[in-house]
């Protein structure tokens, strides 16, 4: 992680942040974040806790099981809060979020400026939203079809444009699976002729 201070900087992603009105009415610390694909933005040993607004590139969020198996709980882009939970709950001991490429975040620290943070109704009306998107996609996870291959069906299905799927890898990860089981169902999916398959790791639904 790089934490940049440069005041025309800061100033540039300010302007162009979705929240640059309640950015400026806070009377706290702000600076940038900057992460390199494959790094950790959030983790449960990071010793303080930030919260970071998403203004460039893109993250997953996912959980570390007991048994040491990755399972993801989603995924965020521009305008995506971090740290919206730590401002009222202790930290979790096994959620975390890793820059899917390069990331620039608006940042402060929760901890010193905590008392400011939950005395303006502005971003408190803020976190309220962004907590009841983060619970309807939580909600939306639990009530997914049981077996991999009708993920697999709905996911194609409703998520992929033109029911088009590209990349296993990715779609691996949002399926909660892996690539090769992933790989097997598509397999079968296409022996049975319910997806026909256009190119390497690209499959579309008949």
């Amino acid at each position: 992680m790089e934490k940049i201070y440069d005041k025309k900087k800061l100033a540039f992603y300010i302007g162009k942040s979705r929240y640059r009105a309640v950015l400026e009415s806070l009377d706290i610390d702000l600076y940038l974040t900057k992460y390199k694909k494959g790094e950790l933005v959030s983790s449960p040993f990071q010793d303080e806790l930030l919260f970071q607004i998403v203004e460039q590139g893109s993250i997953n969020i996912y959980i570390i099981r007991d048994d040491g198996t990755r399972y993801s709980l989603s995924t965020g882009t521009t305008d995506y809060f971090l740290g919206d939970m730590d401002i009222f709950y202790p930290k979790s001991s096994n959620i975390y979020v890793e820059a899917a490429e390069k990331l620039t975040c608006i940042s402060f620290s929760i901890e010193k400026h905590k008392e400011t943070l939950l005395s303006n109704n502005e971003f408190l009306v803020l976190i309220c939203n962004s907590l009841s998107t983060k619970i309807g996609v939580m909600t939306a996870i639990d009530a997914a079809p049981g077996s991999l291959t009708e993920r697999v069906i709905s996911y194609m299905k409703y998520k992929c444009h033109d029911k088009t799927l590209k990349g296993i890898e990715q779609t691996a990860f949002h399926l909660h699976c892996s690539a090769r089981q992933l790989q097997r169902v598509l397999n079968q999916s296409e022996a049975s002729g319910f997806v026909k398959k256009l190119g390497k790791g690209t499959y579309k639904l008949l």
